[in-house]
């Protein structure tokens, strides 16, 4: 073969979108917030199907959150008729989806963030699948549910074997058809580059698997540019990979904004770092200010989202942030985190890597601690977040972090629903106990397994507003009370077990307790 490729095809979003058949599989990059979301080439899908019904029958594999909690993102594929499966990691951006889950409507499956990533690099490389110790014990786990999440999805993606009398799960490689991906230009070779972009999270992984398996790369850019017009450093697609392009002149960089410089430089010399955002007195602040506790100067931090990202804002308000290595998933490494729909997202920070590279990075024994949430507790020590009731949640790169660091903190208000807490100085009163106990009997749903934990010397510990808990060898041991709490009412009587106590059980530290 003489000769370059004149570079991939140029298309509008309705013409890419005609090219996706029935019954394809779609896998796709992007996060919350609208960070690398393709959603002019979603959004074409969605309306050739309203106006046609097709494509139909669709697969979609998707690591990370995609959309805004409403239209955007996945929610444009949540359609009865237009999916017949999915595999995500983390739903909840996308409530359409969830609730076409909960009625059985679809097939519905979820693996961990940093193993779906893993997957499409390996189906790529039409290697067998992903052999792992993330996952076991917890609900991908095929002992359990197999990553299932409803009673239509029969098929095993999840299988246990041994290598040297060793457990591993085995993840099977799929078969990608359609890789989405999204990028700030495309030169003429098609060449995708990320330099506006905030993260490039699993792009390459999700190309690599398109093209592996014979499928199709769809990118969607801002512009194009002529060849050299691109810094080569910043390409996340390399033009190979790439068969068509979508111009999208108005695509912004998050939902927030059309571009933001700080989430992809560091902080200029002399310019002060952003202010933390105040803490509020009340429970979440004493969850978030406990949990900061056990954070040590020089480790490498992880913070998962909700209110376990709290701890950020303590450690910025005790000027102590730039004393840790804080690690997201989505590949930042340092800066300021943000929070809510652009959780994953860091201010100026010290390095970016690829969400895939990330997870590479925690599975080495990097990870010296992490603070993730708490849906429920049971007896046993497991904590669940990925499916609470009928939602379907999904556990993100939890799985994957809460296996990889050597200390796990748990955050979460002991109930929920109605919880009401007077903070004062050095103590806490309860004013208004919530309708939702969180330590129950046995949770639905097990996204951390303690007894793999102990195996492996995992410390972990369970921070709440009014009680602390560490996993022992009897389970949750109750270490800690708060002051102003009376232990058998507004502790051991709101509990579904009853926990074992320390011997000497002590105060929680009285500097929590601000008002």
């Amino acid at each position: 073969m003489t000769g370059i490729s004149a570079g991939p095809a140029i298309m509008s979003a309705a013409e890419a979108a005609a090219t996706v058949p029935d019954g394809a599989t779609l896998a796709m990059t992007g996060s919350g917030g609208g960070i690398l979301e393709a959603d002019d080439v979603l959004a074409a899908i969605e309306q050739r199907f309203l106006a046609t019904g097709h494509p139909r029958d669709l697969t979609v594999i998707h690591g990370l959150g995609i959309g805004d909690g409403r239209k955007t993102g996945l929610n444009r594929l949540a359609h009865e008729g237009l999916v017949r499966r999915v595999i995500g990691g983390h739903w909840s951006w996308s409530p359409g989806m969830q609730a076409l889950a909960a009625s059985g409507a679809i097939e519905a499956y979820s693996l961990p963030t940093g193993i779906i990533a893993a997957l499409l690099r390996e189906s790529g490389a039409r290697r067998p699948g992903v052999f792992s110790q993330v996952g076991i014990g917890t609900f991908v786990d095929p002992r359990r549910q197999g990553g299932r999440l409803n009673d239509v999805s029969r098929d095993d993606l999840v299988t246990l074997t041994e290598i040297d009398g060793v457990e591993y799960l085995h993840y099977r490689p799929v078969h990608v058809d359609i890789g989405l991906v999204r990028g700030s230009s495309m030169d003429e070779r098609g060449n995708v580059s990320c330099a506006e972009e905030a993260a490039s999270l699993d792009s390459q992984a999700v190309a690599a698997a398109a093209r592996g398996c014979g499928g199709r790369v769809i990118a969607q850019v801002k512009r194009r540019v002529a060849v050299g017009g691109q810094d080569p450093r910043t390409v996340s697609v390399p033009g190979p990979l790439v068969d068509i392009g979508v111009l999208s002149p108005g695509q912004w960089q998050t939902y927030a904004g059309e571009f933001d410089a700080a989430f992809g430089q560091a902080a200029p010399t002399g310019r002060p770092r952003p202010a933390p955002r105040p803490a509020v007195a009340g429970p979440r602040d004493v969850v978030a200010r406990r949990a900061a506790l056990e954070v040590p100067s020089g480790c490498v931090l992880n913070v998962g989202f909700g209110m376990s990202a709290g701890v950020v804002d303590i450690l910025a308000e005790e000027h102590r942030l730039d004393d840790v290595h804080l690690v997201i998933e989505q590949g930042a490494v340092g800066g300021v985190p943000e929070t809510g729909e652009l959780f994953g997202l860091s201010r100026y920070p010290a390095a970016l890597v690829s969400s895939l590279a990330q997870f590479d990075f925690f599975a080495t024994g990097m990870l010296d601690i992490a603070v993730l949430g708490m849906a429920e507790a049971d007896r046993y020590g497991n904590v669940n977040v990925s499916k609470v009731g009928s939602s379907v949640v999904g556990p993100g790169g939890f799985i994957d972090i809460a296996h990889a660091a050597s200390t796990v903190v748990f955050c979460g208000t002991f109930t929920a629903r109605g919880l009401r807490a007077d903070v004062t100085p050095g103590a806490l009163r309860i004013a208004a106990e919530g309708r939702v106990r969180k330590f129950v009997h046995e949770v639905s749903h097990v996204t951390f397994d303690a007894a793999t934990a102990r195996r492996r010397g995992q410390r972990a510990l369970y921070v709440t507003e009014r009680a602390v808990f560490e996993l022992r060898d009897e389970g949750p041991v109750l270490i800690e009370v708060a002051p102003g709490i009376d232990l058998n009412r507004d502790v051991l009587d709101r509990m579904d077990f009853e926990p074992v106590l320390d011997p000497s059980p002590r105060p929680m530290p009285p500097e929590v307790f601000t008002a």
